[in-house]
């Protein structure tokens, strides 16, 4: 672990300062040719007036002893590496650094995106088996958050097919949430590949679930929505990939029911129609 790295692997466990303050520090870093940062430096760069005292008491109260012990008990990717996925540095503010149980290999293979509905349908569960078969015959790794539902149902589905998975969690690797996804999460951990930005010890809290959507679409290199409602939390995963310049795949379903108005609006606002798996490969075949 060479000083910058160090630095920001401590500043995990402060509190006070963003990622948009630790990204600061990295690109500093990086354009003079320097590491080692002062006190003072780090606050002036990277840490608002407001939250100075909680930043700088965090600071002193992480021995070296405690930071190298926390160090080893989590793998990790930090994101200067070579094995770090360069479709994720595309993104605004990547994770610095990428937590894993797995099979690191599965970061470099094409992968595609599945999120939808947590009180999935039977027609969305249909859905799933009639779209995600041709994909794992094609190679493509099947990315998701482990949600009920939709989530949950096409990585079982990717599993049953003998395919490949990677989850992406809103929690420390130690924690699963919900617990309803406790096996799953074994699974993908132990053949699979598991994936957060959050060190151990750390738990669910509301706004963890937008940035792992974030890493979802960043690591994808498209989005296939499920019955996505109005206000769906999956939209929010499909506007990331919209932005990142990733395809965004909808699945229409039932104009009565309101379970799919959020992929309907989705279609009307450029989202490629999805009735076939044919139709995600076709958007996605110059990468095979």
């Amino acid at each position: 672990m060479d000083e910058l790295e160090k630095l920001l692997f401590k500043l995990l466990f402060c509190r006070g300062i963003s990622l948009k303050g630790s990204w600061r520090l990295i690109k500093y870093a990086l354009e003079k040719q320097y590491t080692r940062f002062s006190m003072t430096e780090i606050i002036n760069l990277a840490v608002e007036r407001q939250h100075q005292q909680a930043f700088r008491e965090s600071w002193f109260a992480l021995s070296d002893e405690q930071l190298e012990e926390k160090w080893h008990a989590q793998p990790n990717l930090f994101c200067l590496s070579e094995e770090y996925p360069e479709i994720l540095l595309e993104i605004p503010y990547p994770p610095i650094f990428l937590f894993y149980e797995g099979n690191l290999s599965l970061l470099k293979k094409n992968k595609l995106a599945f999120v939808g509905a947590r009180e999935a349908t039977g027609y969305g569960k249909r859905v799933v088996h009639r779209l995600i078969p041709p994909l794992v015959n094609e190679k493509f790794v099947i990315v998701s958050g482990l949600a009920k539902g939709i989530d949950a149902q096409s990585h079982q589905t990717v599993l049953s097919l003998t395919g490949q998975a990677i989850g992406v969690i809103g929690t420390g690797l130690d924690c699963c949430y919900p617990d309803s996804s406790k096996e799953l999460q074994i699974e993908l951990a132990k053949n699979h590949l598991l994936v957060s930005e959050y060190p151990k010890g750390v738990g669910p809290k509301r706004h963890h679930f937008p940035m792992r959507n974030r890493i979802i679409a960043g690591l994808s290199l498209g989005t296939c929505i499920i019955e996505a409602k109005k206000r769906s939390g999956s939209l929010i995963t499909a506007q990331m990939a919209m932005e990142y310049g990733r395809e965004v795949f909808a699945v229409p379903g039932d104009i009565l029911s309101g379970h799919s108005n959020g992929c309907h609006n989705l279609i009307q606002d450029g989202a490629k129609c999805v009735f076939t798996a044919d139709d995600i490969l076709d958007e996605l075949r110059h990468y095979l």
